[in-house]
């Protein structure tokens, strides 16, 4: 068990992915439970989810990373209550000096005025056109999301201004917006990919414990693929010894409810996700940790995670290549595209800039 991992004995976090709170990176102090002898006994307390809201500074956020297909990105809201425990984007939280554990799934924020920001960084004469991704770091169509609605907002702005945009979720949220992303995708300007990462339910259930379960997520497949919208199967993340037998029957599954393209991820334990995941699999998968972890270093020189380009995706060594020729395999025989038609980007039209004389020469 991850030796960093600080249980909390009075909190009750059912439906959690994590169990405790890890010690951040940044924090120079340590803290933990002691017993204060007085043999009181305390009730539990539930963990209830926190949303704090805080003003969007900026909407859009680019990267120049080779191995990503895009390079802009919204992101509305940090942490997810979906709680998935081998989620990559949990060390993220320490910036807010915050834990990736818990405090990920339970302490949320979401971004005001994003949309408002969003329009006026389209409409600078110096913008160029490209697709935006969505969902890239935390889901969203989270929970959260149905208070917010920020998500169909961006969409609501993507089809007038007529922008390209690529969405990643789990979220049966998604189903709400079918009008709007078939709209765009009826004049070639999204695409939506769909996380499967296994389809055992007891599995699912506990490595991602407030997500859709997978039966639910191929049925979203299902009515977006239906509704005319590019639909993809994501299977990731592949975790060696323990999830990644189920790669064919992903795609597969996929196929049969409509995903025309698939790609697959290994799993990535950057900072201390790895003691998060390693002490999830001692709670739940004790007689598969080893094998788990061991595929895992054996694939990144004995660390659990290489951040270069070049492997933090895939992985390397014979282990990964066996995974990689078996989704190759794969999808020649169930005839899904591991690289998909670009998404049009001759259509945009900017939107007007906010002006103090409002619309009297409309």
């Amino acid at each position: 068990m991850g030796h960093n991992v600080n249980i909390l004995p009075n909190i009750r976090a059912r439906g959690r992915g994590a169990a405790g709170v890890p010690k951040s990176r940044f924090d120079i102090q340590t803290r933990d439970w002691f017993d204060d002898g007085w043999e009181i006994e305390e009730e539990a307390q539930v963990l209830r989810t926190l949303v704090t809201e805080e003003p969007a500074k900026s909407a859009i956020s680019y990267n120049a990373s080779p191995d990503l297909p895009f390079d802009r990105s919204i992101n509305a809201y940090r942490g997810c209550e979906h709680g998935c425990v081998y989620c990559y984007a949990r060390p993220f939280h320490n910036y807010l000096d915050l834990s990736s554990g818990l405090d990920f799934e339970a302490k949320l924020f979401a971004k005001t005025g994003v949309v408002d920001q969003l329009r006026l960084e389209l409409a600078r004469p110096i913008y160029q056109v490209a697709p935006i991704a969505i969902g890239t770091n935390t889901d969203h169509y989270q929970a959260i999301e149905g208070r917010y609605q920020t998500t169909r907002q961006i969409l609501e702005l993507m089809l007038e201004t007529r922008h390209p945009v690529a969405i990643v979720t789990k979220g049966a949220m998604i189903e709400r917006d079918i009008d709007l992303l078939a709209a765009l995708a009826e004049q070639g300007l999204t695409r939506v990919g769909i996380s499967v990462t296994s389809l055992d339910r007891t599995l699912s259930r506990r490595m991602e414990p407030r997500a859709p379960d997978p039966k639910r997520r191929l049925a979203i497949i299902r009515r977006l693929s239906d509704a005319g919208i590019p639909v993809r199967v994501m299977a990731s993340p592949m975790i060696p010894g323990l999830s990644d037998h189920e790669l064919e029957a992903i795609l597969q599954a996929g196929r049969d409810h409509g995903a025309t393209s698939a790609n697959w991820i290994m799993l990535r334990l950057p900072h201390d996700t790895g003691e998060l995941f390693e002490d999830w699999l001692t709670r739940h998968y004790p007689n598969h940790r080893d094998r788990v972890m061991g595929h895992m270093r054996a694939m990144y020189d004995g660390k659990l995670y290489d951040a270069s380009f070049a492997t933090r995706m895939r992985g390397r060594g014979v282990y990964a290549e066996t995974i990689q020729m078996r989704f190759q395999v794969a999808m020649k025989r169930l005839g899904l595209a591991e690289r998909v038609a670009k998404l049009r980007s001759d259509l945009f039209v900017a939107p007007r800039r906010p002006s103090a004389q409002g619309d009297l020469f409309d």
